[in-house]
């Protein structure tokens, strides 16, 4: 500060001038008159003598922060006409705070500190579910094995048996065939002896009576007279069989008497079954139904799965009728597992959060389970359905946080149909939107109780009473004016209102009255599924009824499989769940669709069979759809020209964001330009995806998805258009203004560089660490960065430090080791990729395809 006089300064202290002069006087600092000029050494040593006359002790230390203020003046001159100017007085004020660094590393370490505590505890509770999950894997697999054994077992037993059983029939076969040859033998051996005994007769000269001929001796031709056996015919006897005389006594031949005609069944066949099944049915080893497919020219194994058509062509070439199951009668299996039977008992009511986009939803239920949800949300909106299971004073209640953009208006309705009260978040500073307005159509179309939560009631310009009126245009009604709707006033961030929300919801739960099945098979609905690494299908399913435990076979949609494992929304493993429980379902065949009813059959093979039929009946109808508009595009191009399109290829990180994409696209289409989506699924960019793309001339999209090595060398080979976009209304407000041609710059994303990490180490200076390889491009300091997991976006940041050893750099190329600190994130691991990105301007300019 400047030398002031002591007038200036007393006026700056606030005290008489007087007062003022006799304070130095005291302190011993000599000044002429109160126009003297006063520097700063002497105003320290007035603020120190000062202190010392008043008890206390000059500072030992600098301050912890020190304010400064300072005033400059400055004169204007403005021209006001006629050569003649004004003259206008400036007075510029500046005021700086300045803090001491070592306040600022403290608060840095503390909340680093706190930061690496919450990191080791989510760590702690991750490796415990993954060793959960792992020794159920293994249980399961055991399972598997020791079954398989037995089957084996029980397989070779029957074969032994049956071995055994042939061997002793060709042993009773070849023991009466010798008995056989033996009577036989005999047989011969004592007619030869009769016959020569016959014939000794024969020739034995006639007996005569006193030397005359007897008169039965001859006859009165004089022939002799032929002698038979007294207890004998003159007919002649039977030979035995084979043609051989057998003396006195018939032999009979000992043999087997085959069946008098062959034994037919009636083989119902439905959509599909497997060979060993197709066997069970006709009564016959599985080696005879494949001995019978080989001559057909089918090689087939006795686990193959075949169609009903195949099926009834090797029945009819067995000798058996084929009898084809109805088209429902697979389904009717579904439907009575689906019947809740046993004991109805109440439940805790099913909660969902709707409203329009960044009215405080997350923010509401954030407050209410008291965790940070709108943190981890990319753009701070909510973009896939969230399940949680909240215990409130009221008793335990599961919300479902649905996202509020236009675009998702499909899983809205989902997520209306599956609960049983809604609450409708409002603004109090915006008042009714249109995504609003949707919200309360999805309700009163599901049949759900509305209660009203006019939020941000704690911001300048809140009206709760606009709020009010303009829900009334729309029939909803509060009570307070004669209708049936509860309005409460809440602030998600200081908490006002909440206890009287909880206790609305509670009120409103107790006059529906809601009860449920909660024994036997469980059934329920897929609120959300994806596809991870390591864990593979991941459904998040709401039970509705019955209790889902660990090990049952479960039919969801067109997907099937056994409940591996079940993880609970905070990811600890749980064994079994009830009604209006939201759990997370590892074992299934793929991923379901979100809003997919789930059952639980008696077992795998049912399901299986149920699934593939559900399978074949969307190929057969997704197959008409295609052909159908092939032929709508045939005559359409026939009478309008050459129309112009744009080929979309989606993939998203789930299946309800992928679901959400393809629909806000598809609406994009025009009478100029049409919009096609050939491909949606979830899960990482592969080389078929780019493939197909290629093919189809396509734009690839992915949502909070990347390509992986093999897709990204096929991009550079085909020259694909791939684009990246963690929100969603980003990529649609990108497509819409490339269809409508919009000439305005535009921001595009292009990625600079690529660095996989290596090694985490943790740095008393920075923190945490990662220990790079820069695989591909140049990675730039002051550029931002996003974090890759297993090809899927886990953060969206900047960079803390790059470092070369121990200098710092501002870039590093391909091929060169770095170390890279992620500013406001400790949960980097080895195996991950940090991508390097710039936002370039691009003159947007409408392409035809």
């Amino acid at each position: 500060m400047a030398d002031v006089t002591v007038a200036q300064f007393a006026d700056v202290l606030k005290v008489p001038v007087d007062r003022l002069l006799s304070q130095l006087e005291e302190a011993g600092i000599r000044v002429a008159g109160a126009e003297d000029t006063i520097s700063d050494e002497a105003k320290l040593e007035l603020l120190t003598f000062l202190r010392e006359s008043h008890g206390r002790e000059a500072p030992a230390v600098t301050p912890r922060k020190i304010t400064l203020s300072r005033k400059t003046q400055s004169e204007l001159r403005q021209p006001v006409g006629q050569g003649r100017t004004r003259t206008v007085n400036v007075e510029v004020r500046k005021k700086r705070t300045y803090i001491k660094r070592d306040v600022l590393e403290e608060q840095a370490r503390q909340q680093q500190e706190e930061l690496d505590r919450e990191r080791e505890a989510v760590e702690a509770a991750k490796r415990k579910a993954e060793e959960e999950a792992r020794r159920s894997v293994e249980e399961e697999q055991k399972l598997r094995d020791d079954e398989e054994k037995r089957r084996q077992a029980d397989e070779a037993a029957r074969l032994k048996a049956e071995e055994d059983a042939r061997k002793k029939l060709e042993e009773e076969a070849r023991r009466v065939a010798e008995e056989e040859a033996r009577v036989l033998a005999e047989a011969r051996k004592r007619g030869s002896e009769d016959d020569r005994k016959r014939k000794d007769a024969e020739r034995a000269p006639p007996r005569r009576a006193g030397g005359a001929e007897q008169p039965g001796g001859a006859t009165k031709y004089g022939r002799k007279e032929l002698h038979v056996s007294g207890d004998k015919s003159g007919k002649r006897r039977k030979r035995p069989a084979g043609g051989r005389r057998s003396g006195g006594a018939q032999i009979e031949r000992q043999g087997f008497e085959r069946p008098t005609a062959p034994v037919v069944r009636e083989v119902g066949i439905p959509e599909t079954i497997t060979v060993a099944e197709l066997a069970q049915k006709m009564a016959v080893k599985a080696t005879e139904v494949i001995k019978t497919m080989m001559g057909m020219g089918a090689m087939v194994t006795i686990n193959q799965v075949i169609d009903k058509d195949t099926a009834a062509l090797v029945v009819e070439e067995m000798g058996h009728t084929p009898k084809m199951l109805r088209e429902n009668q697979i389904e009717e299996v579904v439907e009575q597992a689906s019947r809740g039977t046993g004991e109805v008992e109440a439940r805790w009511p099913v909660v969902t959060i709707m409203g329009h986009v960044d009215h405080g939803k997350t923010s509401l239920l954030d407050y209410i389970r008291r965790s940070k949800v709108a943190a981890g949300e990319a753009g701070g909106i909510t973009q896939h359905i969230g399940a949680y299971v909240v215990e409130s004073a009221k008793g335990r209640v599961t919300f479902l946080d649905t996202p509020g953009h236009a675009a998702f208006t499909a899983m809205r309705a989902r997520g209306a149909q599956a609960t049983d009260v809604v609450i409708l978040v409002v603004a109090a500073d915006d008042g009714v939107m249109p995504q609003t307005v949707e919200a309360v159509q999805h309700a009163r179309a599901a049949g759900v109780p509305i209660v009203v939560a006019v939020n941000k009631i704690d911001k300048a310009g809140a009206d709760p009473e606009r709020v009010k009126s303009e829900l009334a245009q729309h029939e909803v009604i509060p009570e307070e004016w004669g209708g049936d709707t509860q309005f409460v006033s809440v602030s998600a961030h200081t908490g006002e209102g909440i206890d009287t929300l909880l206790e609305s919801v509670a009120l409103q739960a107790e006059v529906l009255e809601l009860t449920a099945v909660t024994s036997g098979p469980a059934s329920g609905v897929v609120i959300e599924s994806s596809l991870e690494k390591g864990r593979g299908a991941v459904a998040t399913v709401l039970v509705q009824q019955g209790t889902l435990q660990a090990g049952d076979a479960v039919l969801a949609g067109r997907e099937y499989g056994r409940v591996r494992a079940m993880f609970n929304e905070l990811g600890k493993p749980v064994k079994e769940a009830g009604p209006s429980t939201p759990v997370q379902v590892l074992g299934l065949s793929g991923t379901p669709m979100a809003g997919d009813d789930v059952v639980v059959l008696p077992d795998e093979r049912k399901a299986r069979e149920v699934a593939l039929h559900r399978q074949g009946k969307f190929r057969d109808v997704k197959l008409a759809k295609q052909q159908a508009s092939k032929l709508e595009d045939v005559f359409t191009q026939m009478e309008e020209g050459e129309a112009s399109s744009v080929q979309l290829l989606i993939k998203a990180d789930v299946q309800g964001s992928a679901e959400a994409l393809r629909d806000a696209m598809t609406r994009l289409s025009s009478d100029e330009v049409k919009v096609k989506v050939i491909s949606s699924n979830v899960g990482g960019i592969t080389e078929s995806d780019v493939n197909l793309a290629a093919a189809s001339g396509a734009i690839i999209i992915g949502f909070n998805v990347r390509a992986d090595a093999a897709a990204r060398t096929a991009v550079k080979e085909t020259g694909v258009d791939v684009r990246y976009y963690s929100i969603i209304y980003e990529a649609i407000d990108d497509v819409k203004s490339a269809i409508v041609g919009l000439l305005s710059p535009e921001i595009r994303e292009q990625i600079v560089g690529t660095a996989e990490v290596r090694e985490v180490f943790t740095s008393p200076k920075f923190g945490q660490v990662a220990g790079c390889l820069v695989t591909e491009g140049t990675v730039k300091r002051n550029n931002p960065i996003r974090v890759l997991r297993d090809n899927v976006v886990i953060f969206e940041g900047a960079l803390e430090s790059l470092r070369r050893f121990k200098d710092d750099v501002n870039e590093v190329r391909s091929g060169t080791e770095c170390g890279i600190g992620v500013r406001n994130y400790t949960d980097v691991r080895p195996g991950d990729q940090i991508e390097c990105f710039e936002r370039i301007e691009i003159a947007r300019t409408f392409q035809q395809s």
